[in-house]
């Protein structure tokens, strides 16, 4: 097997493995962005990925120190190696930024997401929600004769797989807050 096919997880062996074996590497990284806590910061960096046409997966942003007027802004963005490492110098480069923070690469780190779920359903559908729910050690915020509402956090990767079970069950919307993410350690 070489590099780039352990890299994807696939056998370079496999009958069954059509991918390109040329085709660039997509790699997911989340990304730390200290900002001046100034009006029009997040347009200009939302900007940045829009006008080259980078996708975001995920973004939150919150005032993290009051006194120095500063904000996080946690970015959840895809694409080559090359690419990543373009939206990180391109962020670098910007006037209110202070820190740029690949948490990705620089080592270990926690990541959290908070998400609503709303499911409706009746007799054993609504039995097994609430089996899963305590499964997940998601809580219920809000009940009706014909509803809950659940409140769940965990890593993106869990919020996923609890939605994925509760879509059958009777799942009708869901809100999600984006990533959060520390670094681990000192």
């Amino acid at each position: 097997m070489n590099a780039l096919n352990i890299k994807r997880g696939a056998s370079s062996h496999s009958a069954y493995d059509l991918r390109d074996p040329n085709a660039p590497v997509i790699e997911s990284h989340t990304l730390a962005v200290i900002v001046e806590n100034e009006p029009g910061v997040l347009a200009r960096v939302i900007g940045l990925f829009s006008g080259r046409g980078y996708n975001i997966d995920s973004l939150t942003v919150a005032e993290t120190d009051h006194a120095g007027h500063r904000s996080r802004i946690t970015v959840v963005t895809r694409g080559t190696p090359a690419v990543i490492e373009q939206i990180k110098n391109q962020l670098g480069r910007m006037v209110p930024v202070y820190e740029v923070h690949d948490l990705t690469v620089e080592g270990p780190a926690v990541q959290r997401e908070l998400a609503l779920l709303k499911v409706a359903g009746k007799g054993d559908a609504r039995i097994e929600a609430l089996r899963l729910a305590e499964i997940f050690r998601a809580n219920v915020v809000d009940s009706t004769l014909e509803s809950f509402v659940f409140e769940m956090t965990g890593t993106p990767e869990k919020i996923d797989a609890f939605a994925d079970l509760m879509r059958p069950l009777g799942l009708k919307d869901i809100a999600r807050t984006g990533v959060a993410a520390l670094p681990r350690g000192v």
